[in-house]
């Protein structure tokens, strides 16, 4: 009798937990959520308090009004320069170093994968100005290099790569060893392509932070025909008139590649963490 009431409490069990995380889904998209709706308001309607939640008409106008405001083909231009840039030197880094972590034995391999993963403890407020200071010696400032070779390595990645890397089995290396294969070799040939769903992952969270970045190039960008996205944004901020509602609008069209990206390699990127935690 108890296993029979406790077969027929499952269906609720199972009703309970996808209204939870339908909750929580719900919950967690609300900004986002917020974020259309407000690009569709009127400046008064966005102004106004107590808030509105749906837009009393839509103005879809708002889209065309934000994108002429800035320079913004320019400015999604130099995002994607940067964002890609940035990615490809994330992933190559972290295949290296992953690759050297996870497979290779060295004098002082834990001691020094240790303190590179301490180094995701110091917060980037730490090593801004340091930075910064380095930027101008090197020539850097106000350029594209500023925004792209101080984030070509990334501790997350190399972790995540030398996670799966530890996962390979050793007899792999020694098949290619019989054939003639030295590291390079098996590194190029059997183990990158493994890895593409961990590179992947590596390359999706880099390009994300890259392209979300709004600090950093603010700091080391003055002229506006090389600043990214996220820093013409600021344009509806700085005005003596705050426009919300162009800004949401703004912000909808700036995250439709990164929604793009995100969607194309969706698979691929679970994928990528699921081999990254077994690892």
């Amino acid at each position: 009798m108890q296993r029979g009431a406790s077969h027929r409490a499952l269906p609720w069990q199972s009703a309970a937990t996808h209204l939870a995380l339908g909750g929580f889904g719900l919950l967690m998209a609300f900004p986002f959520l917020w974020m259309l709706l407000t690009a569709l308001k009127t400046g008064a309607e966005a102004a106004a308090f107590p808030p509105t939640f749906l837009p009393a008409q839509p103005q879809w106008g708002n889209y065309a009004a934000a994108w002429s405001s800035a320079p913004f083909g320019q400015h999604f231009l130099n995002s994607a320069l940067v964002a890609t840039s940035v990615t490809v030197l994330v992933m190559l880094t972290a295949l290296l170093a992953g690759y050297a972590f996870g497979q290779l034995e060295f004098p002082g391999k834990a001691v020094l994968f240790t303190l590179y993963l301490a180094t995701m403890m110091i917060p980037f407020e730490v090593v801004l100005i340091p930075n910064y200071l380095l930027v101008q010696r090197l020539g850097w400032y106000d350029r594209y290099w500023a925004m792209i070779l101080p984030w070509g390595a990334n501790v997350f990645s190399v972790f995540l790569l030398t996670q799966f890397f530890r996962s390979l089995p050793k007899d792999f290396y020694e098949a290619a060893q019989l054939d003639g294969g030295g590291h390079w070799q098996y590194l190029w040939s059997v183990a990158a392509p493994l890895a593409r769903p961990a590179l992947a992952t590596a390359g999706l969270f880099a390009f994300l932070g890259s392209w979300n970045s709004l600090l950093w190039p603010l700091i080391v960008t003055q002229t506006e025909s090389i600043q990214p996205i996220e820093v013409g944004l600021q344009v509806f901020t700085q005005q003596e008139d705050v426009n919300p509602h162009l800004l949401m609008a703004a912000s909808s069209l700036a995250m439709v590649p990164v929604l793009g990206i995100f969607f194309a390699t969706q698979r691929t990127f679970i994928e990528g963490v699921a081999a990254g935690v077994k690892g």
